[in-house]
């Protein structure tokens, strides 16, 4: 009641409105009895809105019925289909299948295979329902998807990546006989990726149905066009639409409320909208005192439309936005909330290691609790709309995001790629892209391409223009930019001016011209490093920068015969940099706003030094089964707020081996010790990132010590003894009871005394008992063919993983991990 008192106390000053006569008032007043008021305490009663909206949205996950084939015939609904398998989506295909360098995909494309597959779903509607109208919609098809409803051929989408809806009102039939929505992927022609892309309904589909008065879907745009501590200023434009034959008056009102909370300001109005018609809405609230969304306190505000006609509710939509401000300066960098910030940023590929391209909201909030540990406060979508629950998560957890929509345009990268279909699809697609995403607070970067071929000719200038166009005419609150490689003045797209940021792909060299080659322009490092990495793995003397000129489509035959790399932050593509070479010039200058690390994560695919059999990428900071590698501690020491400690390797060498010991530390100064001995204290000097210190080998334990605010740091490096048994550890020893929750349970081989073994490469084999299943197993090897959907894997320097999800039911899950000359290991999770 207490937003009741404050809206009547002068009604026209909280609506915005500057002649507060009592006159007009009084009016005022009259309009809320009738219409606000009622509508304010509805929405703070605390009714469920799910039960009384008559917007009805429905997940399609379970019991879809899929075939890895052609058969004839299958877009029928009489279709005989029994023989089929059935599954839960999100699906991926191609990650169950086995690894071949003969796959057409080919060792880029992650060496497993495409094909066509068929999916049909089978649900029934009531008969209520009939004068409804029903959209079905689908966050992801890879690729060059075709869909029938009942036999009735909807439409194709050839993108894999982008969202997409059809209208499947005129082809419904209600009551007890069940309606058949089919789809085909083709992701047969390949190859077309130049990365792991996975085959299948990967993403969700969702079942949407409304009234035929509603609010048009992604047709709301939530901006904050002022913002202060005292005040801001939310600007709201929705498109509401009447489907019916008939004209009619309609009220709506819009709340804005912070996400959570019970109380909301609400903007009440009425209008007639005409006989098949759409009206649109662009009205402005002011929020008093608003809690701003930012990386360290993620504040979230939520907008509801709620349409009514003839007085009845009919429709009712929200939408999650925050309330912030950013800028980019070409002389002091980001700011955000007019705080100057770095862009601490990754690159990270849509596949979840184990999982494939099937998304899993937990799988995606592991990767970004890693990443923000590590200090991490942005992520790239390298290089194509993401799912959804992506830009969910970074909106929730406070990740800034460069939204990423075309790898190429109308050039192509591979034989059969999206260039093939960029003339008809483009526009729709960025279009779309667009409007799907614009809400997001975390988004602060359109990226409309990534080291585009056309960058070198004149098409670069005419393609850029466009798409810079598209974008603008839908949103002009984000800063756009192209990864270039690298924006040179002779790069015809940073040549265009059509781009806010210039983003350089590498180039590390020219970081330090960039205020003389672009003056007045803003900098972005759109994709940096490309160092390389096996973890576990250690190559000396390390103390020289290796640039292997190697690329994973070329036969190499100058590295290590395992096809390994040192872990080392040694080792660098020709065209890359180590992780140190890279951060020592980006926290030079202010005007270097950021930068985007290729990668984050492992990915499958492209596995760059080498080619078969490695099936993987070794350019992550985290290996492709969450298992950080050691310069994982050099960005923590360095992004992250606790202090930290780490040297590496580990302690397991041969008598008389020189072992080149590294510490990444917060602190400055570190203190070594061997077997209670001090081999001296090291302090870094200049723009040293690391210290290091040569020792010969003996058994035992090597300590480091540092202080950090007056308090000891102190690691510890163990010989292992002989390995005895396997340790098991979930990330989360409970899980929801849905069917889809995950918990990522970590596998080391130890010794008696609890050591991890560095060079334990044991067969590890799991046994589950309970509501739970097995859906992944990793080791981090980018060199190993085992399935990842077995029960079996080959621990890899120490560990393994193994994916334990839910099923539906409640209860207890016992993990049990064997391997020959081991103790088992066992573990208990709670389902609930």
């Amino acid at each position: 009641m207490r937003m009741v008192k404050l809206i009547w106390s002068n009604p026209l000053a909280f609506f915005g409105h500057n002649s507060p006569t009592y006159s007009n008032i009084k009016k005022m007043r009259t309009l809320l009895l009738i219409l606000v008021i009622p509508v304010l305490f509805f929405s703070c009663s605390g009714n469920n809105e799910n039960e009384n909206n008559p917007r009805k949205v429905r997940l399609l996950s379970e019991d879809w019925k899929f075939y890895l084939g052609e058969p004839e015939g299958a877009e029928v609904k009489s279709f005989d289909d029994r023989q089929w398998r059935t599954l839960d989506i999100p699906h991926d295909w191609s990650i169950e299948g086995e690894f071949d360098e003969n796959h057409p995909a080919t060792v880029g494309g992650g060496a497993l295979p495409g094909g066509v597959g068929w999916y049909r779903k089978y649900f029934k509607l009531s008969a209520a329902d009939s004068a409804k109208l029903f959209t079905v919609i689908f966050d992801g098809v890879y690729r060059n998807s075709e869909v029938w409803i009942n036999g009735h051929f909807l439409g194709n989408r050839p993108n894999g990546y982008i969202s997409f809806q059809y209208d499947l009102t005129p082809h419904l039939g209600f009551g007890e006989e069940p309606n058949v929505l089919a789809v085909k992927v083709n992701n047969s022609p390949q190859p077309n990726s130049r990365w792991y892309s996975g085959s299948g309904i990967y993403r969700n589909v969702w079942l949407e149905s409304t009234e035929k008065i509603y609010v048009e879907k992604n047709e709301t745009f939530i901006t904050t066009p002022e913002v202060s501590t005292e005040r801001a200023i939310v600007n709201i434009k929705a498109k509401l639409r009447n489907a019916t034959k008939q004209e009619g008056n309609i009220k709506y009102a819009i709340e804005v409320k912070k996400q959570a909370s019970s109380e909301g300001l609400i903007y009440s109005h009425e209008l007639v909208l005409g006989e098949n018609s759409t009206e649109g809405v662009d009205i402005n609230i002011k929020v008093p005192s608003p809690a701003l969304w930012s990386v360290e306190d993620p504040n979230l505000y939520q907008a509801t439309i709620s349409m009514y006609a003839e007085g009845e509710l009919v429709d009712k939509t929200s939408n999650t936005f925050g309330i912030r401000y950013f800028d980019f300066d070409p002389e002091k960098g980001f700011f955000l909330n007019g705080k100057p910030m770095k862009i601490k940023g990754v690159c990270n590929h849509h596949d979840l290691g184990s999982l494939g391209a099937a998304i899993n909201t937990r799988a995606l909030r592991r990767q970004l609790e890693i990443m923000q540990e590590m200090g991490a406060n942005a992520i790239r979508t390298t290089h194509n709309p993401p799912a959804p629950e992506l830009l969910d998560l970074c909106d929730e957890m406070g990740f800034l995001v460069m939204d990423e929509m075309f790898d190429m345009w109308k050039k192509g990268k591979t034989e059969f790629d999206y260039s093939l279909n960029w003339d008809k699809w483009h526009v729709k697609d960025l279009q779309d892209f667009i409007k799907r995403d614009r809400n997001h607070p975390s988004i602060i970067i359109w990226s409309v391409g990534n080291e585009i071929p056309e960058q070198w000719d004149e098409a670069g200038k005419t393609i850029a223009t466009e798409l810079a166009a598209v974008v603008r005419e839908l949103d002009t609150t984000r800063a756009i930019t192209v990864a270039c490689n690298p924006p040179s003045p002779e790069n015809t797209i940073a040549q265009s001016g059509a781009l806010d940021l210039i983003g350089y792909n590498y180039a590390l060299d020219l970081y330090e011209n960039f205020p003389e080659v672009f003056p007045g322009k803003c900098f972005i490092a759109t994709e940096t490093t490309s160092a390389l990495a096996t973890r576990g793995y250690y190559d000396m003397p390390s103390d020289t920068v290796q640039r292997w000129p190697v690329r994973w489509d070329i036969p190499f035959t100058q590295g290590n015969p395992d096809n390994t790399v040192s872990a080392y932050d040694h080792v660098s593509t020709p065209w890359g940099a180590t992780h140190e070479e890279v951060l020592k010039v980006i926290m030079k200058h202010d005007y270097l706003s950021g930068m985007f690390v290729w990668t984050g994560f492992d990915y499958l695919g492209e596995p760059t030094p080498y080619s078969w059999p490695s099936r993987s990428s070794f350019f992550g900071i985290v290996d492709l089964a969450g298992f950080p590698k050691d310069t994982y501690y050099l960005y923590k020491s360095l992004w992250a707020e606790d202090p930290v400690l780490h040297i590496y390797p580990h302690w397991n060498w041969s008598e008389g081996d020189s072992v080149d010991i590294w510490a990444y530390a917060t602190a400055d100064e570190v203190e070594l010790f061997l077997n209670g001995k001090s081999l001296g204290k090291k302090e870094k000097e200049g723009d040293e990132l690391h210290l290091m210190w040569k020792v010969p080998f003996e058994k035992g334990t090597i300590t480091a010590k540092s202080a950090v605010d007056g308090k000891e740091l102190v690691k510890e490096l163990k010989t292992a003894e002989k390995p005895h048994k396997i340790n098991l550890e979930a990330d989360r020893g409970t899980i929801q009871a849905d069917g889809v929750d995950l918990s990522f349970v970590t596998v080391t081989v130890v010794d008696s005394a609890g050591t991890i073994h560095p060079q334990a490469h044991h067969q590890v084999s799991f046994e589950l008992e309970g509501p739970g299943k097995i859906v992944g197993v990793d080791n981090g090897n980018p060199n190993s063919h085992e399935s990842f959907k077995g029960k079996t894997i080959k621990a890899f320097y120490g560990k393994c993983l193994v994916v334990i999800q839910s099923t539906g039911e409640a209860g207890t899950v016992k993990l049990v991990a064997n391997s020959d000359g081991l103790e088992d290991g066992e573990l208990v999770i709670n389902v609930k």
